[in-house]
């Protein structure tokens, strides 16, 4: 990747941040592009002088995103969202990036899927995941496309929300505690990422499924944070029926813990399929969590580095 240059959509947040990282110690010249480049600045000194640079461009304007990708060597696209207009995103982004990346002639392209990408999904989510893959596949055949499960680390949305409200609550409710997930460190996503951008023609027009070396559900998840922070803390199970209520009735409202949507992803496993390429075809040994959650979740105990390992 010495010198090479690769544009990468979505690379101010929190896996884009990670993948910028493997890439520049890679020796790439990395451009991120997002909607708001400011954003994303606090990237620019994990390179060298002029390693990085930064453009305005959304994946929804297919004039933005030519000029985002004109000159490259790679594109990666990681633009996701959990609530919106999935369709717009998901599908008509991603293959805005895809077209301009065949037309500019880039040498490899990594596309951010998601386990539970399906046309028969529940979800609207799960249904613009997989036609966002097929318009790649359909724009770009060589296109390396990437699944993974929950991602996990110090700047992510899943733990730290379930660490928050373990910290305030002395009962904890947990919505579908049984449904298994397979979560997977943010560092191993983007060493794929990277590998797969160094070897196109190994990686190329191949799908992956990346997990963590464990499933656990989400009532164990939650149990484990609560050990993690030395929190003592009871768990209520919401009935199925409630919660669906509430999700219906409130998901829509700004700041909703769980949208309808979300609630119905919920609704199936978020695991590495039977017999599917995962890390392991990357040369990466999957990062338990383990390993570094508890290393972050510090911040969430009472009086934290210096509290003890149980508190009230």
């Amino acid at each position: 990747m010495k010198d090479k240059l690769v544009t990468l959509f979505g690379g101010g947040g929190f896996l884009g941040r990670y993948v910028a990282r493997a890439l520049l110690q890679a020796g790439a010249r990395v451009r991120i592009a997002q909607r708001a480049p400011r954003q994303a600045y606090f990237v620019k000194p994990q390179g060298g002088l002029g390693q990085t640079q930064f453009v305005a461009a959304d994946v929804t304007r297919a004039d933005s995103v030519a000029r985002a990708v004109a000159g490259a060597d790679a594109v990666v696209n990681l633009v996701g969202i959990l609530r919106g207009d999935f369709d717009a995103v998901h599908r008509a982004g991603a293959a805005n990036v895809a077209r301009a990346a065949a037309d500019a002639g880039v040498g490899a392209l990594v596309h951010l899927s998601a386990i539970g990408a399906d046309p028969r999904s529940a979800s609207a989510y799960g249904r613009s995941k997989a036609a966002g893959e097929k318009a790649v596949r359909e724009a770009f055949a060589g296109a390396t496309i990437l699944r993974p499960s929950v991602v996990f680390g110090r700047e992510d949305r899943f733990v730290n929300r379930f660490a928050g409200l373990i910290q305030l609550a002395p009962v904890v409710p947990v919505v579908r505690g049984k449904t298994r997930f397979q979560p997977v460190f943010v560092g191993d996503v983007a060493q794929a990422v990277a590998t797969a951008l160094a070897d196109p023609g190994r990686f190329a027009g191949r799908d992956f499924d990346l997990g963590g070396p464990e499933v656990v559900d989400m009532a164990s998840l939650n149990a484990r944070i609560a050990e993690w922070t030395g929190r003592e803390r009871g768990f209520a199970q919401v009935p199925d029926g409630v919660a669906a209520a509430m999700a219906k009735a409130l998901g829509w409202l700004p700041g909703a813990p769980m949208t309808w949507d979300q609630w119905l992803m919920l609704g199936a496993d978020n695991v590495v399929a039977a017999g599917a390429d995962g890390l392991d075809a990357f040369g990466i040994v999957p990062t338990p969590i383990a390993a570094v959650a508890p290393g972050w979740l510090v911040q969430y105990r009472r009086h934290g580095r210096f509290g003890g390992v149980k508190a009230a």
